[in-house]
């Protein structure tokens, strides 16, 4: 095991193998839930009716979300790191693998969009796609190594589609 696992494995069995794992897991699954898909599409609505700043913030996360999802795919399909086993697991995954993490990276990528449109929202916007990602870990259900990438490729394809709308 390198130490990279290691770390992960340690990591997980802190956050999981203790007498208040349950409950933070029913706090988890609520902040997970709010970095679900269909609340992004709630949020592109209400942002397109807030004009030119709200619509330029939806283009650029469809942008955005263009080039993540195809490399999300690719990554997770490719690498094919099995979830984390032996610890309680509180919520069924949508699939297999779990490097990347996709809550977080979309989580990061909305974040950073977001706060390029509305900086004054950028430490709560932030501070929520940070608590997407532990949520993703307080459920059993990533290491520690899979947000960090997750987080990394949502900011990554974020800054892009900035860039691109930029020039």
């Amino acid at each position: 095991m390198n130490k990279i696992q290691q770390w992960d494995l340690r990591v997980c069995q802190l956050c999981l193998l203790h007498p208040y794992n349950r409950t933070l897991a029913r706090v988890s699954r609520i902040v997970s839930h709010s970095g679900d898909g269909p609340l992004y599409l709630l949020l592109a609505l209400l942002l397109w009716q807030q004009g030119a700043r709200g619509q330029g913030a939806v283009e650029t996360s469809l942008l955005a979300f263009a080039l993540e999802l195809p490399l999300y795919l690719l990554l997770k399909n490719s690498l094919k790191r099995a979830r984390p086993s032996g610890l309680p697991v509180f919520i069924t995954p949508s699939d297999r693998y779990s490097l990347p993490s996709g809550h977080t990276a979309a989580a990061f990528l909305m974040a950073t969009v977001l706060a390029a449109s509305y900086p004054e929202w950028a430490g709560s916007l932030f501070a929520w796609a940070g608590m997407v990602a532990a949520s993703r870990l307080l459920l059993g259900v990533h290491y520690g190594s899979d947000l960090l990438a997750g987080a990394l490729l949502g900011v990554s394809c974020a800054s892009l589609a900035l860039g691109w709308g930029q020039g």
